[in-house]
């Protein structure tokens, strides 16, 4: 089999076997393929597609690229969440402990950010001493013992896609539904849960920019999910705006133990009542989508939820404490309130420029060999429909210095646009996507 050969028939149209597909992940992973030509096979996929099955073929040999993660050995259902990203994401810290308190088990694996604001396993490191490295028996043991565990990637998981990314984001090729399922589902599945649940972003802040693309992606990624054997859910959900009000890492940290506190209400406890539905719903812990809520609900009230979060702390190495006193988080020196200069009512925010104003302060990454400061960051005031007064504060910055503060807050007030009339409220949770749908 000649990759020369693999590459001419995607060019011109035609459908690659799974022995083919095979193939060049064989090759990608022991490196006998040069980097050109796993370029030019991903440029003819991003131009010529790929179908559902060429689809499920290359997401279960990428998966098949390295070790799987066998959960056997934990009791009852186990789940798993993904989300395709955005700004102000912090959904996993609020939702895992919800669906632990629960009896759902929730063994996640989980990255560092690159670019706007760190990942989940920065955020997780505002509380001293926590550790993401696990071993894989600490793990398991963690997730039967606690309920959830999150932990950083291994080398040996799906080493395929970690090839197969670093070359699409240099090559112009992350743009590709099929290409985007197999990186995603190839992971989840390796990872080993028996219910998957999808936050697909859609909006200005998201990969996803379109209602329509997301909805796309949704589908495909649910489908290969249902082929693979695994119960997928898919939610869209909007990022036309950051998620909640909070930007940074610590910062963030304080708004999902607000949220357990039950001293949060607005999109992310929605985004998080809705993910946590479909994980009750989908490991048959709730009869229906009422019953889950009420479920995740009771369990804010009564510190359950709470609790489990900081029995995990606790267990990861972390200063349980942190969870009940903020004062043992990461704070900044610096609090400036960036003032509007119009008044009006918020038309729009631009989340990715919202997400920038936080890397200017230091709390994401240009490189991945960048530093990163966990205690910078912004909260908002105001938010898409509010009304703000000339000299109204929009954010407070929280900055190293007074210097950084003022410029981040001139890029803060670019990001926001201000109108005369009260803009049309919108969704947060767009739709649903089933294997059935």
């Amino acid at each position: 089999m000649l990759m020369t050969d693999i590459i001419a028939k995607k060019r011109d149209g035609g459908e690659l076997s799974a022995e083919e597909i095979e193939f060049f992940i064989r090759g990608v992973t022991d490196q006998s393929i040069p980097d050109y030509q796993t370029a030019a096979l991903l440029m003819a996929i991003v131009w010529r597609g790929m179908n559902r099955r060429e689809t499920l073929d290359l997401t279960l040999a990428m998966m098949n690229s390295g070790d799987t993660l066998d959960l056997s050995s934990i009791t009852g259902v186990k789940a798993d969440k993904h989300s395709t990203g955005g700004v102000g994401d912090k959904t996993s810290l609020a939702l895992l402990p919800m669906v632990a308190a629960q009896g759902v088990r929730m063994a996640k694996m989980s990255g560092r950010g690159l670019g706007h604001t760190g990942g989940t396993l920065d955020k997780l490191e505002s509380f001293p001493g926590f550790s993401s490295a696990l071993t894989h028996e600490q793990f398991l043991s963690q997730v039967e013992r606690v309920g959830f565990a999150i932990a950083g990637q291994t080398a040996d998981l799906d080493p395929a896609d970690k090839k197969l990314y670093a070359l699409r984001d240099v090559t112009g090729t992350v743009q590709s539904i099929p290409l985007i399922v197999s990186s995603i589902m190839s992971k989840k599945l390796a990872a080993g849960a028996d219910v998957i649940v999808l936050d697909v972003k859609t909006g200005s802040g998201a990969f996803m920019k379109t209602e329509a693309d997301a909805l796309e992606l949704a589908r495909e990624m649910v489908e290969v999910g249902r082929l693979a054997g695994r119960k997928t859910v898919a939610c869209i959900t909007d990022m036309d705006q950051p998620l909640g009000n909070a930007v940074g890492n610590a910062l963030e940290v304080r708004e999902a133990l607000a949220l357990l506190k039950g001293e949060y209400h607005g999109e992310l406890e929605e985004l998080c009542l809705t993910l946590g539905s479909c994980i009750l719903t989908g490991a048959g812990a709730a009869k229906d989508e009422a019953e889950a809520r009420a479920k995740l609900e009771r369990g804010i009230a009564d510190g359950s939820a709470l609790e489990k979060f900081a029995e995990f702390i606790e267990a990861q190495g972390g200063d349980r404490r942190a969870v009940y006193d903020g004062a043992l988080l990461p704070d900044a020196p610096v609090k400036y309130e960036a003032k509007s200069e119009a008044g009006g009512y918020v038309q729009h925010i631009d989340a990715e420029g919202v997400g920038l104003v936080s890397m200017h302060l230091g709390g994401g990454r240009e490189t991945a060999e960048s530093g990163i400061d966990l205690a910078v960051g912004l909260v908002l005031h105001k938010k898409r429909g509010d009304f703000v007064a000339p000299g109204e504060s929009l954010a407070t910055i929280h900055a190293r210095s007074l210097e950084s503060a003022v410029s981040a807050a001139e890029l803060l007030r670019r990001a926001y646009t201000i109108g005369s009339d009260r803009p049309n409220d919108v969704p947060f949770v767009k739709a649903i996507i089933r294997a059935e749908d």
